[in-house]
């Protein structure tokens, strides 16, 4: 996959940093850089570092987090994604974005657009994936997924 400042960069484009509670487009109680509360709460070892998150926490905290999700993501999609090591880095990442943000049960919801990845029809994977719900939701994040899927280059 990217290194890990790659994925920290394009993470915050696509999340934003907020330090403080909120509650996401799908209601869940959020914080960081997109840290889902509800289904992704902090483990004992991460409160001994953030803190009492109810009253915000630090910039820091937030990469904190994150740097832990994404290994978390990353791990779930090796373990779930067959094809996961046969894929260029670049469509890696954008498979990590997609199960950040659906979470890895929400990513293998797209099986068309996964079955066309495996085999290397990136144009026809690109498609699926700007035919959701998804897509009509985070209009702008899933159209830089799908030319990175398609293209396996990463642009604005």
């Amino acid at each position: 996959m990217i290194d890990e400042y790659e994925a920290l960069q394009r993470l915050c484009l696509h999340e934003g940093v907020r330090l403080q509670p909120y509650r996401c487009t799908a209601g869940y109680l959020t914080i960081g850089i997109g840290r889902n509360l509800e289904t992704n709460p902090p483990t004992a070892e991460e409160l001994k570092v953030i803190g009492d998150w109810k009253s915000g926490i630090t910039k820091n905290a937030a990469f904190y987090l994150l740097r832990n999700d994404i290994v978390r993501t990353e791990k779930e999609c090796r373990q779930h994604i067959p094809f996961w090591k046969e894929l260029d880095d670049e469509r890696q990442y954008a498979l990590l974005d997609m199960a950040f943000n659906l979470g890895i049960k929400g990513l293998l919801k797209f099986k068309k657009m996964l079955a066309h990845l495996w085999v290397g029809e990136y144009k026809s994977a690109k498609k699926e994936l700007l035919n959701s719900r998804y897509a009509k939701q985070v209009k702008g994040r899933s159209e830089r997924i799908g030319r990175l899927i398609e293209t396996g280059v990463w642009k604005l």
